[in-house]
């Protein structure tokens, strides 16, 4: 993977942090108990993608993974009566712990185990904009993804997600046709149908 200056990883993670909020923005009352992905309502990918901003700093001071950071219990607790909001806010406290000066050279302690900081970010970035297209197309919604950010989740997925995925997280990859569109390519690469 080409090496990024911090600043353009903490700007990569901004701009698909916009991605969720401008799909969150767009959910329409009735679309919350729609499915977004197999087992999760649209409303549950949102309180995923809240979960694991919250989980941002007590990743980043040393603290551990938790369960609830990739499949909250608790949509409702986390969501409330906003999930704009909630989003918003749990968005904001991510992106304050990741423009630490040292937060990208720090080790995060994950169920795998101890990765980089900056790896993390890169992860997290993708995870992101993968994330963005599942709302979109649950809620029926712009399915566009920035190119810029789309390639460097698309270098990420190749250099690091196996021909098996991650079991319990990332489904296997799905065999797209020669020549296909790097979007195309990096959501088959999550699993995605395309």
């Amino acid at each position: 993977m080409p090496e990024s200056s911090r600043a353009e990883l903490l700007e990569r993670f901004q701009r698909a942090q916009a991605l969720i909020t401008d799909r969150v923005d767009a959910v329409e009352a009735g679309q919350w108990d729609a499915p977004a992905l197999p087992g999760w309502t649209v409303a549950d990918l949102v309180a995923h993608l809240t979960a694991m901003q919250l989980a941002a700093a007590r990743l980043l001071a040393g603290g551990p993974a938790d369960d609830a950071d990739v499949l909250p219990a608790a949509t409702d607790a986390l969501l409330g009566d906003d999930p704009l909001t909630a989003w918003e806010t749990a968005a904001d406290s991510a992106l304050a712990a990741w423009a630490a000066e040292d937060a990208l050279t720090r080790t995060v302690e994950l169920p795998a185990g101890p990765v980089p900081g900056g790896e993390h970010l890169v992860a997290i970035t993708a995870d992101l904009v993968v994330h963005a297209s599942d709302l979109a197309r649950a809620t029926g919604g712009d399915t566009y993804l920035d190119g810029e950010l789309v390639a460097a989740a698309l270098r990420y997925a190749e250099a690091r997600l196996g021909n098996d995925g991650v079991p319990g997280l990332v489904d296997p990859p799905i065999a797209v046709p020669p020549g296909a569109d790097p979007q195309t390519r990096l959501l088959a690469r999550f699993g995605r149908p395309v």
